[in-house]
């Protein structure tokens, strides 16, 4: 028997046999792709442009994924165009009214059937340049339009059985510094009302006209063949540049003898509140009794406070609040005048008490809404009024809506039923006239202004 004298021992490995440098990681390497081991500045290259590939492959899977989300979503309907109105010179604006479409161009107007899109008439007597149009439907091959043109004047036209037929310009007057031009034109729904906001030179106001569009439709039935030949090209190309040189001086009067139409009646005519100043009452009693109804919120002009009590409550407030108004800026003077406002005609409801000697109907505006720029009050007025020789050139208004802050904007519903109030500290109030009281209040963030509210 042979006998170990030492216990066995693991011997030490012999160089042969270590693992080289590219053998380390063999077992990781695809045999598909084995090849030989770039040396180190070729290695760092590789492995840079191995990642921008992978970034690139996870842009490109990211911009895939959204533009599968995306076919999820539902697509807006492309509309593509069944039809073209071929006009004479530039289009400006449109309006449609049964089945016609009224455009507004730069040498006049011109009506299009809505069926076959073809021109049925046209009027372009003084060569001016239509920029908004308002038009409504009066019913017998009927409607009523009011055009403003490129000076701002306001031009009234009766368009039946196929011709324009022109009334009257509004705002239209002899002397021409005083012409005014006008800055909004809204026709009332049914088109008894027409509202016209006009700016002087100093000043804005606004003029609401009723029209007869019953006495219209009566005159227009007796005089069938009136309203023939004023707009029509096949009689205007028979007039001479003595003909167009009258009618540019006065168009009114050139129409006279064609179709006697009644004339729209101017109805209220409403400016801006004034400045409020000090007041010039001993006591409380001198300025009740200046006050029409005890019962109702006015525009503030009774009050007791003095010329002196102001210029102490503005240098007060001056003093306290200095460094926010130099670091906010001056605002305009509260004494401007304001030149702008948004007016709406609105059907018979609560917030509109009217006596029971006055008739209504549900569907004819019973008054208007009118809120100017800068003023806190929501200002109605009342439609159904008597009329006077005179226009009350200092209307007052019949109910007066105070808010916290100035309004900025407002909208009325389709239905008439619901007003929107936007005020410049970014709240939105919507009024349930019918009712008379407000449904909700909503604050939008801080530092927003709201510029416009629409219903939907």
């Amino acid at each position: 028997a042979c006998i170990r004298k030492h216990p066995l021992e693991i011997p030490p490995p012999s160089e042969k046999d270590w693992l080289k440098e590219d053998e380390e990681n063999f077992f990781l390497q695809d045999p598909d792709r084995k090849r030989a081991v770039l040396p180190q500045p070729v290695r760092m290259i590789n492995k840079l442009v191995m990642l921008v590939f992978e970034n690139a492959m996870e842009i490109i899977e990211r911009k895939e994924m959204l533009q599968e989300a995306q076919k999820l979503k539902i697509q807006p309907t492309k509309c593509i165009p069944t039809a073209e109105f071929q006009v004479t010179g530039r289009a400006n604006c449109l309006a449609v009214s049964g089945k016609y479409v009224f455009v507004g161009l730069s040498v006049g107007l011109a009506a299009f059937k809505v069926s076959d899109c073809k021109e049925v008439c046209a009027w372009d007597a003084v060569k001016t340049e239509i920029c908004a149009i308002r038009a409504s439907d009066l019913g017998n091959e009927c409607h009523v339009l009011l055009a403003v043109d490129e000076m701002g004047l306001v031009w009234l036209f009766c368009f039946h059985k196929e011709s324009f037929l022109l009334i009257k310009i509004l705002n239209e007057v002899e002397d021409i510094s005083k012409q005014s031009t006008c800055v909004e034109l809204v026709l009332s729904p049914g088109a008894g009302y027409a509202g016209v906001l006009l700016q002087g030179n100093s000043e804005a106001w606004l003029e609401i006209y009723r029209l007869p569009k019953d006495s219209w439709l009566k005159e227009m039935e007796k005089n069938a063949g009136a309203a023939t030949g004023l707009a029509c090209r096949e009689r205007r190309s028979s007039w001479t540049s003595v003909d167009i040189l009258l009618l540019q001086q006065s168009p009114v009067s050139a129409n006279d003898d064609d179709a006697k139409l009644s004339l729209p009646v101017l109805l209220l005519k409403v400016k801006p509140p004034k400045p409020i100043t000090g007041s010039s009452f001993k006591s409380p009693l001198d300025a009740l009794k200046k006050a029409d109804d005890g019962s109702m919120i006015g525009l503030g002009y009774n009050h007791l406070i003095k010329d002196f009590q102001w210029k102490q409550q503005e240098a007060i407030f001056r003093s306290t609040y200095g460094e926010y108004l130099e670091a906010e800026g001056e605002r305009e003077s509260k004494e401007d005048i304001p030149r702008h406002a948004t007016f709406h005609f609105l059907l018979p409801s609560r917030i509109l008490q009217v006596g029971p000697e006055m008739k209504v109907q549900p569907d004819v505006p019973a008054g208007i809404s009118v809120h100017w720029d800068g003023s806190h009050n929501l200002c109605l007025y009342l439609l159904n009024h008597p009329l006077k020789e005179k226009v009350d050139s200092d209307l007052k208004p019949d109910v007066v809506w105070p808010c916290a802050a100035p309004i900025a904007c407002s909208a009325i519903s389709s239905c008439s039923r619901y007003l929107a109030l936007a005020c410049e500290d970014a709240t939105i109030t919507i009024w349930d006239k019918h009712l008379g009281y407000p449904l909700s209040v909503t604050a939008i963030l801080e530092e927003r202004l709201i510029r416009s509210v629409h219903f939907l």
